[in-house]
Formats: structure tokens, sequence, C-alpha cells
């Protein structure tokens, strides 16, 4: 995810019809400066005392019914969120990609370059959404462990 300065933040949140406060600009700084998708016990981490608990659940909640975020389980199924596409909004994601999880350090990447394939559902169902995980070791966790 690319850096965005905080005057792309506060427009974000008011095309979103959102109330600009401290708490969503830092989550959104943070995770804007993320390769990764981060949890929320991550979140909390970062921000140390300065956002509770129940107002970082309510970020993300509310960040991810907007659609300004998605959320990814990791391998241990924990909820990690990353920022969504631009296209997004609150009646439709379009998070249509794989995601990668690192086997060594957890961490999940989206991979927006990669494209999905059709699903053909049989009659009576309705695919509602796909999810789509390759599993393997990231570059960083193979820089780390070269040579071992």
């Amino acid at each position: 995810m690319e850096n965005l300065a905080v005057d792309e933040f506060v427009d974000l949140l008011r095309k979103n019809k959102l109330k600009v406060t401290n708490p969503r600009l830092q989550v959104l700084q943070i995770m804007s400066e993320r390769e990764a998708a981060i949890s929320q016990p991550e979140l909390e981490k970062m921000v140390g005392g300065d956002i509770d608990r129940v107002t970082l659940y309510r970020v993300l909640s509310t960040f991810e019914e907007k659609g300004i975020i998605h959320k990814i389980l990791d391998l241990q199924g924990t909820a990690t969120y990353a920022v969504c596409s631009s296209s997004c909004n609150d009646r439709e994601h379009h998070d249509e990609h794989v995601h990668f999880s690192c086997e060594i350090c957890n961490k999940v990447y989206c991979l927006p370059e990669s494209i999905y394939p059709n699903i053909a559902a049989p009659k009576g169902f309705l695919v509602k959404h796909v999810t789509i995980n390759a599993i393997g070791i990231c570059r960083y966790c193979q820089m780390e462990h070269k040579g071992e």
C-alpha cells in the first residue's frame, strides 16, 4: 500500500461521510505505511495508549463497513486488515485478489495483480464471496533464512 498524505486521509473519511478523528487518521496512517495486512492486536501495540481497544475495534469495524479496509484471516485464524482499492465502497468490496500467507512470519500480503478464476456455482447456489490464499514463504523470511 502506498503511503498517503494526511489530506488524502481526510478526503477519504469525508467521502465516506465519516467524522475526521485522530484515531481514524492514525489507523489510516499506520495501515498505509505497511506492505502486509495488520491485526487488531498489532495495531494496539503500535498506537500504544493513544487509542483504547474499544475505539480501535469501532474504527476497524466502521472502515470495513465503508469499504475502506478488508478483512483477511491469517494461518492461525486471526483477522488481519488491509486497505481496500479506491473502487471499494459501503455497497461493494472489490478485494477479489489472492492473499499470500507466509508460513514462517504469518504475515498476510494482498496480491492485487492475481486474477480469480471464474467460479461456476451449481444451479440454486449464490456465490457471495471467494477467498483464495497462497501459502508459502515471503521474500523477507527467505532473505532472513538464506544459507541455513
